[in-house]
């Protein structure tokens, strides 16, 4: 006789149990997905982000702000930082290299860089099409940029003053795409890379022929009050590919990619700027760090949840299969006259659990990938785009074994009791 087709077919004989059964199981492994997914993704995109960059440096304020603004760009800009200071960070003999960002605009909700070509480097991009900037308001697209936005090499756009989306459009200026990123997985796929100059350039019309009025906040990074050289088309000015860019006017940047020369360096350079200028100094590690020891409180909580739920689904499994086991206790004395042995007894009620707990590792697992689809699909916060639903890890085969390990241990009461079935007690019943 085929045992697995006998114990599948006493499930499909009860469907309201095994159904409701197989869903509470589900729902606890399903949260144990969710949850897998959420931190393997989120740990490992920041790692990869943050690969190469030792120390940002940005205005006062929030350090952990400053990170996720300036190496994630998913939070607001903590304010700009007077480029002559920045370049005499740049000339300690504790720094091997620094790279300059410009923020405060966006093209549809998608971040606007000023940045060098430095920054392209430091993420080891290569092109799909074309090259990368060079000449002011030339812009290079990364690649869910440019399918968000819908451009190909040679359409222009126009970029909005802010972060987000909902402010007043630059309309002196269009950007002209030069060159589209092939995809990297990393931040440098949602941005939107420009020269510093075009950003400088861009605020440096706005301020002319609009009303100066008090920035806040987030706003104030974005402004520069200095006014280029009249008569001179910014088109035609040359751009920075490395370095800072030239000029002689005092100008701002937001923030520094700042990368040590030695060891000594990260433990000298940011006390030196934390007390000797009026900016501050982060380490992208130790914040993530911070911020993953914070997060992992919550996701403990919501572990514990989801094992309980497991819990509970595993007795509701032993408590199914024992009553059901009782009802059918001359089915099984039918079953020993015509052959079958107290072992094979056993086995099919462990192949019963072992079904059921299967049924619901399947369905909770593709409840998880489901749930999380339609949280990135209905959330617009950048930090949940960062995640892609679809993903299977290898973690997730623990997810099985979790379920099978439940299935089994609900099963050894009633399997023993199936093991220990009287024939001649059983069909002497009346």
């Amino acid at each position: 006789m085929n045992l697995l087709t006998l114990s599948w077919k006493y499930l499909r004989f009860r469907p309201l149990a095994t159904g409701l059964n197989a869903i509470l199981l589900a729902f606890g492994l399903a949260i144990i997905t969710v949850l897998l997914l959420v931190q393997h993704q989120f740990e490992q995109k920041m790692t990869r982000d943050a690969a190469g960059i030792d120390l940002v440096v940005g205005a006062k304020g929030s350090p952990l702000q400053l990170i996720l603004s300036s190496v994630y760009h998913i939070d607001f800009p903590t304010g700009n930082i007077k480029m002559e200071e920045a370049k005499r960070i740049s000339r300690s003999r504790l720094v091997k290299q620094v790279i300059p960002l410009a923020m405060g605009d966006n093209a549809q909700g998608l971040r606007i860089l000023g940045t060098n070509h430095d920054y392209l480097d430091l993420y080891g991009v290569k092109f799909a099409a074309g090259k990368a900037w060079e000449q002011p308001f030339e812009v290079t697209l990364g690649a869910e940029s440019a399918k968000t936005l819908g451009l190909k090499l040679g359409d222009t756009f126009s970029g909005s003053h802010g972060i987000s989306v909902g402010s007043h459009d630059h309309d002196q200026h269009s950007f002209r795409v030069t060159g589209i990123l092939a995809p990297t997985g990393k931040v440098v796929d949602r941005l939107v890379l420009t020269s510093i100059e075009s950003v400088w350039y861009t605020h440096d019309e706005e301020s002319k022929t609009e009303p100066s009025t008090p920035i806040e906040g987030e706003e104030a990074s974005a402004e520069i009050e200095e006014a280029p050289e009249q008569g001179i088309d910014p088109h035609l000015l040359p751009v920075a590919a490395r370095g800072f860019p030239l000029t002689d006017q005092e100008r701002e940047v937001t923030t520094l990619l700042v990368r040590y020369r030695n060891p000594m360096a990260a433990i000298q350079l940011p006390r030196m700027i934390n007390s000797g200028t009026s900016m501050q100094a982060a380490s992208p590690a130790f914040e993530m760090s911070r911020l993953f020891e914070l997060l992992g409180v919550g996701i403990s909580l919501l572990k514990g949840l989801a094992l309980a739920l497991v819990v509970i689904a595993g007795l509701s499994i032993f408590i199914a299969l024992y009553n059901s086991l009782k009802e059918r206790k001359y089915d099984l004395a039918v079953l020993r006259t015509l052959g079958a042995s107290r072992l094979q007894l056993m086995i099919l009620v462990f192949l019963e659990g072992i079904s059921l707990t299967t049924l619901g590792a399947f369905l909770g697992i593709s409840l998880g990938h489901g749930f999380l689809a339609l949280v990135v699909l209905l959330t617009s916060q950048e930090l949940v785009s960062l995640v892609d639903p679809w993903v299977l890890l290898p973690g997730e085969l623990l997810i099985f074994g979790y379920a099978l390990a439940v299935g089994i241990v609900a099963s050894l009461i009633p399997a023993w009791s199936a093991y220990q079935t009287s024939i001649a007690k059983q069909l002497t019943k009346t």
